[in-house]
């Protein structure tokens, strides 16, 4: 009986609220002031406001620094990458650096996460860049997702 009476009042409340919600709203709706880039203040809905948090779930991890040495012909770049979903169940296992055609010309695998360390800068090993590629653009890889998130394009040191 008490389990009864339990589950009449959950869902009387539930279709309360429910029917309470599904109203319009006589009042205007509230805004959300923010600034952009350029300094121009813009407002949003709540509704907006959700879709901004949505849009912000990160799938992959962010290349913010790269800084490529030449050694002769060879190359090596240490890659600064930020991931904020780093567990052992699901982070960025690795970088590639493509040409301006996108084409790859060095990649490297990371063994395991790096949650204690983050951002980290991981170091590859030598490749090759052809002499007429005058810059190089480097990505992320998660290993949910592959590549993707922010990349850097850095000149070639000759």
């Amino acid at each position: 009986m008490r389990r009864q009476v339990f589950s009449a009042t959950v869902i009387g409340l539930s279709l309360a609220l429910l029917a309470a919600w599904s109203q319009p709203s006589t009042e205007p709706e509230s805004t959300l002031s923010t600034v952009t880039p350029s300094g121009a203040p813009t407002s949003s809905s709540p509704a907006d406001a959700v879709d901004a948090t949505a849009a912000a779930v990160q799938q992959f991890p962010d290349v913010i620094g790269a800084e490529l040495s030449a050694s002769g012909n060879d190359f090596t770049i240490a890659v600064t990458i930020s991931s904020p979903y780093d567990t052992p169940d699901r982070y960025a296992d690795g970088w590639r650096v493509l040409n301006p055609d996108g084409e790859v010309l060095a990649e490297h695998t990371l063994g395991h996460d790096h949650a204690s360390e983050q951002p980290f800068t991981r170091t590859s090993s030598s490749f090759s860049i052809p002499r007429d590629v005058s810059e190089v653009e480097v990505e992320g890889r998660d290993q949910a997702n592959g590549y993707g998130g922010e990349t850097v394009t850095i000149s070639v040191p000759r």
